[in-house]
């Protein structure tokens, strides 16, 4: 059924269910995961589990609709959500969650994760809307090897209290 869902195969995905061919969580996140709303939709009008890692794959791969679906449907998020948005440079999905309620974590994550990828958008949402700063961040900008991200990094350390 992940098969089916991770590609889209609605009709497919309708007959095994006919057929009585199980699902679960794993066919929720396949969907969001490949951006396949109808399907997504399909399956959880239909009783298909869903659960954190629905909007996890969704955040990952940047498919907003997919997030906000499962949200307004209550699919369970966490910081999960926002860390691997930042991570992927989804400043949309990224948005799109904290505006809605998805916490940030304690560490400042996300904030690292920008910053290892080279997501400087992502990185200065993140700290302009109250994502904790971290003593890595700077190290993560660098690394990244994109110097627009470390000058901005560098100069938000420069006004850590």
């Amino acid at each position: 059924m992940c098969h089916a869902a991770a590609n889209g195969h609605l009709e497919v995905l309708k007959y095994a269910r006919a057929k009585g061919c199980p699902w679960g969580q794993n066919t929720c996140h396949a969907a969001a995961a490949s951006g396949h709303l109808e399907v997504l939709k399909y399956a959880h009008e239909n009783d298909c589990q869903w659960g954190q890692g629905t909007c996890e794959c969704a955040a990952y791969y940047g498919h907003l609709e997919c997030i906000k679906y499962a949200h307004e449907n209550h699919c369970p998020w966490d910081d999960k959500t926002l860390n691997l948005a930042a991570a992927n440079g989804h400043v949309e999905c990224l948005k799109y969650a904290h505006e809605n309620g998805c916490p940030w974590d304690d560490t400042g994550r996300a904030i690292y994760k920008a910053a290892v990828n080279g997501h400087l958008t992502c990185l200065k949402y993140a700290r302009e809307n109250g994502c904790p700063w971290n003593e890595y961040v700077c190290e993560a900008a660098a690394s990244s090897g994109d110097l627009e991200v470390l000058q901005y990094a560098t100069g938000m350390a420069e006004n850590q209290p």
